[in-house]
């Protein structure tokens, strides 16, 4: 047996290094990290060959002093703490001093810093560990790190790096984190001298997610504030149908770090369960606060995981708050018809070359020259596609200026007047009534206007009509009145217009959420009774679906159930409440037992059990291609009036759907 020795520092500190440095986003992890925490208002990060070859780090923040330089690579050494009671009132991302070290020993390090009024700066080269150079120089106020050649002296490990593009990958999702994380902060990230992200600073969340994510998710969010004595969640929930195949696009922050949770996700997937399908995963934006000696950050060396002191209740905060923050706005999706596409089909006739004389051509229309090139298509099929584009475009111009043309002058001074005006449809009446009741105009006013006029002050008056009932909403128990039922199509769906709207109303999902609720109610109410199956269902389970059925079998039996042991690893199930009578089977019963023991929290509440029992009786709800009549579908809807959620069935699908008057009218040109 070899003989115990202590190892070198070299080899300690390259050990040491392999728990902080996992790979290129590692080390900008920590730098950016360290910026934040100097105070910086802009970080901009810069790499070349996913992060292997360089990484340029820079920020306006407070810098270093000269004689702490070389002190700030040694082995847990750090400003952020001084005593262990510290490691309970954390305020800083970065505190246990093993970044710069760590970085330093796999690497090439080169380190600009200054402070504000200092004459000079500092320039300060370590390479693998071992300093090379110190000296002053000319320097702006902040500092600036050089990353070259990472796992240079560690060529087993660098072997293991993936590729650039997607090393490249996960420096930039890293970095999306980090201006969520902190909007007040201005992000510049460039890869191989091309900027890939760029963020303004400015502290608006929503502005970052638009940067980030794009217009299409910045306008489907809905705001989040919930708070109680234990945390206060802020941020934005995305609405349903910003539904993800993974979790990458669950960003949560706790005291403004990033951070992964198995209980903050279980939590947060938890209430978005009614609202979306399975296998799919909502779009967060959250930042919980709490006090810092509730949470043990100091889990691992990259800080990415945390340990919570009260669990269940955080699980429970964050769950109640979601779904609150869900169930109050009104979901119902609208559905907007996409434009048919130009048919790229002609026929002998149409691929003759049409002459337009240069006098009635628009400068709108391009020439043959000027067309774009598309690869996808031959050059001759292309050319004719275009130019239908842009006959039709002409000729639609031409027929507008025509008809405007013909108009009389205060009709045309009118819609000039409305054109102008703002959008809202009192500026638009106004700014009509403003033209009718010009002095100037002999058989304008308002009580002697032409029929033209008369026309034009009801279609105004019209569209005032128009934009507020589009504000009103179609789950409320005082309009069903003016709802009219038109019928059932393809035996599953039924057409519903209310005022300007088409919706669409799918009868499975929206009587599983009426069973679902009626069921979870009952259950919290005690308004049930057991119906006695005979025979009863005799259930074989595992050593660990025992567990859980003994675990909560008082809960059952308070809701109605009388399971008790047959004897080995048997249970008769006796009664069952009546609400369940014909759907409880044994597969059914088995996936509940399944859903209770895949639970994350250690001990579940009363009401958890009972969402998770009243999910069984979806199966009692009507299905798909089965005809109901008018009464029955008419009793269903005001059931779901009185729904807290009516908008999703309990596996997450839309129960309604809506269509407005005038996308229809659009697709059927009516309007342009």
């Amino acid at each position: 047996m070899a003989k115990i020795q202590v190892l070198d520092q070299i080899t300690i500190d390259k050990i040491a290094a392999g728990e902080v440095i996992e790979r290129p986003a590692s080390v900008v992890k920590e730098l950016v990290e360290n910026a934040i925490d100097a105070n910086a208002t802009a970080i901009t990060v810069e790499i070349q060959d996913g992060g292997i070859a360089l990484i340029r780090i820079s920020d306006n923040g407070c810098g270093m002093a000269a004689e702490e330089v070389p002190r700030a690579f040694l082995r847990h050494s750090t400003s952020k703490i001084q005593t262990i009671d510290d490691l309970t009132h954390i305020t800083s991302l970065g505190f246990r001093g093993e970044a710069l070290s760590s970085i330093a020993a796999v690497s090439q390090v080169e380190l600009y810093t200054g402070q504000k009024n200092a004459l000079c700066g500092t320039h300060y080269v370590i390479a693998g560990g071992a300093e090379q150079k110190i000296e002053e120089t000319g320097t702006p106020n902040g500092t600036t790190f050089l990353i070259r050649q990472l796992f240079y002296n560690i060529p087993a490990r660098r072997k293991f790096l993936k590729t650039p593009m997607t090393e490249t990958g996960h420096i930039y999702d890293l970095m999306m984190r980090l201006a969520l994380s902190h909007p007040n902060i201005s992000f510049r990230f460039l890869n191989n001298g091309q900027e890939k992200l760029r963020t303004s600073g400015n502290g608006k969340i929503k502005d970052v997610i638009y940067q980030l994510y794009g217009r299409d998710t910045a306008s489907n969010l809905i705001p989040i504030h919930f708070q109680n004595h234990e945390m206060e969640i802020e941020g934005y929930l995305g609405k349903p149908i910003l539904s993800r195949g993974n979790r990458n696009f669950e960003n949560y922050f706790v005291n403004g770090r990033y951070i992964r949770s198995s209980t903050i996700a279980k939590a947060i997937e938890s209430a978005y369960k009614d609202f979306m399908m399975q296998h799919r995963f909502p779009f967060v934006v959250l930042y919980f606060t709490m006090p810092s000696e509730e949470l043990d950050i100091n889990v691992h060396p990259t800080k990415m995981e945390v340990r919570f002191q009260k669990q269940q209740i955080i699980y429970n905060t964050i769950f109640d708050g979601i779904y609150q923050s869900l169930t109050e706005p009104e979901l119902i999706s609208n559905i907007e018809i996409p434009s048919p596409a130009y048919s790229t089909e002609t026929t002998e006739n149409q691929q003759k070359t049409t002459v337009f004389p240069k006098k009635n051509v628009d400068k709108s229309v391009e020439t043959v020259d000027n067309l774009p090139k598309n690869e996808g298509i031959h050059d001759e099929e292309y050319f004719i596609q275009k130019m239908k584009e842009r006959v039709h475009s002409y000729h639609q111009q031409n027929v507008i200026a025509k008809v405007e043309e013909k108009q009389p002058d205060h009709i045309r001074e009118a819609t000039e007047y409305q054109r102008k005006a703002e959008c809202t449809p009192q500026n638009r009446f106004d700014s009509l009534e403003k033209v009718e009741r010009a002095p100037n105009k002999k058989e304008c006013t308002l009580q002697k206007s032409g029929n033209l006029s008369e026309r034009a002050l009801q279609s105004s008056a019209k569209s005032v009509q128009q934009l507020d009932l589009f504000e009103e909403k179609f789950l409320n128990r005082e309009k069903v009145s003016e709802y009219h039922i038109i019928g059932q199509i393809f035996g599953t769906y039924w057409l519903v217009q209310f005022h300007e709207n088409l919706y669409i109303i799918d009868q499975h999902a929206a009587h599983e959420r009426v069973l679902y609720e009626r069921t979870l109610r009952e259950m919290q109410t005690r308004e049930y009774t057991s119906q006695i199956l005979s025979p009863p269902l005799i259930l074989t389970l595992s050593l660990q679906e025992a567990e859980t059925l003994t675990r909560y079998l008082e809960r059952f039996q308070r809701l109605g159930f009388e399971i008790e042991p047959f004897g080995g690893k048997e249970f008769a199930v006796r009664a069952v409440p009546d609400n369940l009578f014909g759907i409880a089977r044994k597969d059914l019963l088995l996936e509940m037992l399944d859903d209770l023991a895949d639970d994350i929290t250690t001990s579940m509440t009363p009401e958890m059990i009972d969402e998770k029992v009243a999910s069984m009786s979806c199966k009692a709800a009507v299905k798909g291609h089965q005809r109901i009549s008018t009464p029955e579908i008419q009793v269903l809807l005001e059931e779901l009036l009185k729904l807290e959620n009516p908008y999703h069935c309990p596996h997450g699908r839309p129960t309604i759907i809506s269509i407005s008057k005038k996308e229809l009218e659009k697709k059927f040109k009516r309007i342009v």
